[in-house]
């Protein structure tokens, strides 16, 4: 598949993730005003790493995740640290979270609300100015933090909603 065939494809694959159903986003992470243009489906793994807290005591702190994303049992691009959502249309953006909801479970990382901070390349996620992660499963730190410098990776499952300002 040249390139070409590939955007479209990706961009069609993205446009039917619209009327994918999911969880409605809470009060902290909505984006009144913005519409959504895609819905993936991240799975992968927090990774955490053992380090002295402020009061000196040694606790697991998140370093990044790493991720793939996938539409309709597809994979079209991936997550990692940044946070970065690259798709492989070669569109990429960065975001900085604004907002946190709780996970439905202890052991579910929070949903998040990210304002995106730059963009690089045209794809599918030119324009996107919030993404939210909902409906997430797993990924919470757990366990003994007994030496700095030990890793954890917690496998997680989440779906990252890609929004723009509505015109």
């Amino acid at each position: 598949m040249n390139s070409v065939s590939r955007s479209c494809y990706l961009a069609a694959a993205l446009a039917m993730t619209v009327t994918v159903a999911h969880a409605e986003a809470p009060g902290f992470v909505d984006a009144p005003g913005e519409t959504r243009i895609a819905i993936v489906h991240a799975q992968g793994a927090q990774v955490y790493e053992c380090k002295s807290d402020a009061a000196g005591k040694l606790a697991w702190q998140f370093r990044e995740p790493i991720a793939t994303l996938f539409v309709n049992g597809k994979t079209v691009g991936r997550h990692y640290a940044g946070p970065n959502w690259e798709l492989t249309d070669g569109s990429i953006v960065s975001g900085n979270v604004t907002g946190r909801a709780p996970g439905a479970a202890a052991n579910d990382i929070p949903l998040l609300k990210l304002a995106v901070t730059s963009q690089h390349s045209s794809g599918a996620l030119t324009g996107v100015t919030t993404i939210q992660r909902l409906n997430t499963k797993g990924g919470h730190a757990s366990g003994p933090c007994v030496r700095a410098g030990e890793m954890l990776s917690m496998p997680y499952a989440a779906d990252y909603t890609f929004l723009r300002k509505a015109d």
